[in-house]
């Protein structure tokens, strides 16, 4: 399976502070991601794979099919934007992971996501 140049993910994150308990132990982040498409055909995201790293190195896998319920068809020039959340047992951790995607061809392609930070706003500088 080749990495494909031609979808482009972009992720936002932020804190949930009201939705778990601190006390408890947990830390609620929701992740926005775009996925565009900049190829010539249409492409269809079949599955996600996520690696999340708490800040003691903790790590957890999620995989399965599409994202939210969902495995979109994204056209050329177009995008699809969805929100899902994580819980991780301290105030930093990170995300990354890949989306496994098949064009108009039948042709499969992994859509690499860069790691980015979960973290608690001014708990690092």
């Amino acid at each position: 399976m080749i990495i494909s140049s031609d979808i482009k993910v972009q992720v936002q994150t932020r804190y949930l502070e009201d939705h778990v308990s601190v006390e408890e132990g947990k830390f609620a982040f929701a992740y926005r991601v775009n996925i565009a498409n900049h190829g010539k055909q249409p492409t269809q995201l079949l599955s996600r794979y996520w690696l999340i790293t708490d800040g003691n190195g903790k790590t957890s896998e999620v995989q399965g099919d599409g994202v939210v319920g969902k495995q979109p068809t994204i056209q050329p020039g177009e995008s699809f934007t969805y929100t899902s959340g994580a819980v991780i047992e301290t105030p930093v951790g990170s995300m990354q992971g890949y989306y496994e995607l098949q064009n108009a061809d039948g042709e499969r392609v992994k859509a690499a996501i860069d790691i980015f930070s979960l973290r608690v706003p001014n708990i690092v500088n």
